[in-house]
């Protein structure tokens, strides 16, 4: 079964969410199921060096002391899933049009490779604050998950997959979709928002008895 992720890496409950669905994938692994990474830009009218974070959490929540009471009880959810956020280490809100051009490109190799680099761009924004407008911290946080350097540094100086990635943010506007995390299953079921992992679990054993799944 088919599973497409409406997500973006600079959300911090993306980052939930991707770590309850694969509990709940872990939970059922009878189910075949592809994730598909769908670009969506939470910002895509951001400058595309990005901002400051002081300026961004002026903008978007009224100053940096309402962005941290925003993100206080984001770190303990994260704490029961294993996430570590540290907002303190972010520094720069990012225009994340490459993030995403180089998840597709990792999804051109192996769905594996796509997915580690999701991870591995989640941990580096949110846990070590790194700059995602960077090319170089990109190239390393994709070196890691497994790509190559050299090819990853070829690849971001051109205009490949920024096309691709304007086109799933206009589906998913098309498909009614103005928020992230959103995951559209195969047979047609919807979860919408950082859902509890049994929320997941519901939607995998559904298309099972369905036989919607392999």
């Amino acid at each position: 079964m088919i599973v497409d992720v409406y997500a973006d890496v600079v959300c911090p409950w993306c980052y939930v969410g991707e770590r309850r669905l694969e509990r709940a994938l872990a939970m059922r692994p009878g189910i075949e199921v592809e994730r598909r990474w769908r670009p969506f830009q939470l910002q895509p009218g951001m400058p595309g060096g990005g901002m400051p974070w002081d300026v961004f959490a002026r903008r978007k929540f009224g100053g940096e002391a309402n962005a941290r009471g925003a993100f206080a009880r984001l770190t303990e959810v994260g704490e029961g899933e294993g996430i570590r956020f540290d907002f303190d280490r972010v520094a720069s809100a990012p225009n994340t049009v490459d993030a995403h051009r180089l998840i597709l490109l990792a999804g051109e190799h192996d769905r594996g490779a796509q997915w580690r680099l999701v991870d591995a761009l989640f941990e580096a924004y949110f846990s070590g604050g790194r700059n995602l407008n960077d090319h170089e911290h990109l190239a390393g946080i994709a070196t890691n998950a497994g790509l190559s350097g050299d090819e990853v540094r070829r690849y971001l100086a051109g205009e490949e997959g920024r096309a691709e990635v304007r086109a799933s943010q206009e589906e998913a506007y098309g498909r009614g979709i103005q928020g992230v995390p959103l995951y559209a299953f195969g047979n047609g079921s919807v979860v919408a928002g950082a859902q509890p992992v049994e929320a997941f679990v519901r939607v995998l054993d559904g298309a099972r008895a369905a036989g919607h799944t392999g």
